[in-house]
């Protein structure tokens, strides 16, 4: 099967076309014939981790040292990128009793990667689900990431109907899915984001847009009951004076700074930080499906280009001017 592979760390020049094998799937497993599958931000850092200090990534040292590690310190582990993807079931494992060949599904493999290819297998009881009736498979494939990790997040900071809402980082995979779960949960909701940016996330149900380039949302007197940072760049003491008196400053990328600032106003009655890790669970991306298929959740599409194009997509992800998803194609979507 050909498969987008890098043997080195670098600029999206190291990434090739090569011949591999296809994976057979074990017993659990199916073995899916990708249709789309999406260039995200994650892919990017990976592309080039060797690169990435500690002070660049969005987490504390600790889950850097991981992340090295599990990606490999000075050349790659992991040859072919990708952690969401759409398209058809081609074989099933002897124990596989939920999907056939045939059926239409789209999923989402975390860190183990591997979805810029033409087949990927993954476990049945992992995080896959048939694809949305109402959506092509570039759509759905763009679902999984940002729609898993905003699901979980907002879950935990407890929405309630007539609240109001602030999300920064909004026109990302993961503030793009916010704004619409957070509308769907009764909230108002403004989206903060560059000039770019302000269109899509109007499109995507916001009913306040802020450009981030020409004014800054803590001094217009403006309160909200959650602030949700998803690139974790705001600070907490300029991000209090825009919440209400028992609002959450709730961060998706944080730093060892914001976990001890949680600690502290934890013990508080009033403004608190909640630096939260996403804990989805496989029955969530069936979640996703329905939310998806209800009209809750809609996918944008920026850009489609063929596997043959995946350093082009990632030069387009790495601009930060991307309005939707940037998807990889390998068959009619």
């Amino acid at each position: 099967m050909k498969a987008v592979f890098a043997t080195q760390y670098g600029s999206p020049d190291v990434l090739h076309i090569r011949e591999v094998a296809t994976p057979t799937p074990k017993a659990n497993e199916i073995l899916v014939r990708v249709r789309a599958a999406p260039v995200a931000f994650g892919e990017v850092i990976a592309r080039d981790f060797r690169h990435v200090s500690p002070s660049q990534f969005n987490m504390p040292m600790a889950f850097w040292a991981m992340a090295r590690l599990a990606f490999g310190l000075n050349t790659p582990k992991k040859h072919i990128l990708g952690s969401q993807f759409a398209g058809d079931v081609a074989d099933v494992g002897s124990g596989v009793t939920h999907y056939k060949r045939g059926d239409a599904v789209f999923g989402y493999r975390g860190q183990s990667m591997g979805t810029h290819a033409e087949y990927v297998c993954i476990a049945e009881d992992g995080f896959v689900a048939p694809k949305p009736a109402n959506m092509n498979y570039a759509e759905a494939s763009g679902l999984p990431y940002g729609g898993l990790t905003a699901l979980n997040l907002l879950r935990k900071a407890n929405i309630q109907p007539g609240q109001k809402v602030l999300i920064l980082g909004a026109s990302g995979s993961i503030g793009s899915a916010a704004i619409q779960l957070a509308r769907h949960a009764g909230a108002q909701v403004t989206a903060v984001c560059s000039s770019a940016g302000l269109a899509y996330v109007k499109a995507l149900g916001a009913e306040h847009t802020i450009d981030y380039t020409k004014e800054d949302f803590t001094r217009n007197g403006q309160k909200y009951d959650l602030i949700f940072d998803v690139l974790g760049k705001g600070s907490f003491a300029e991000i209090q004076r825009s919440l209400t008196p028992n609002g959450v400053y709730l961060l998706a990328s944080f730093k060892m700074k914001q976990v001890f600032q949680m600690l502290r106003t934890s013990r508080s009655t009033g403004k608190k930080v909640v630096c939260a890790l996403s804990s989805e669970k496989p029955a969530d991306i069936l979640e996703l499906k329905a939310l998806a298929e209800a009209g809750v959740l809609k996918s944008i599409i920026d850009t489609c280009l063929p596997l043959e194009q995946a350093a082009e997509a990632h030069r387009m992800v790495e601009s930060g001017h991307k309005k939707g998803s940037v998807i990889l194609t390998l068959a009619a979507v």
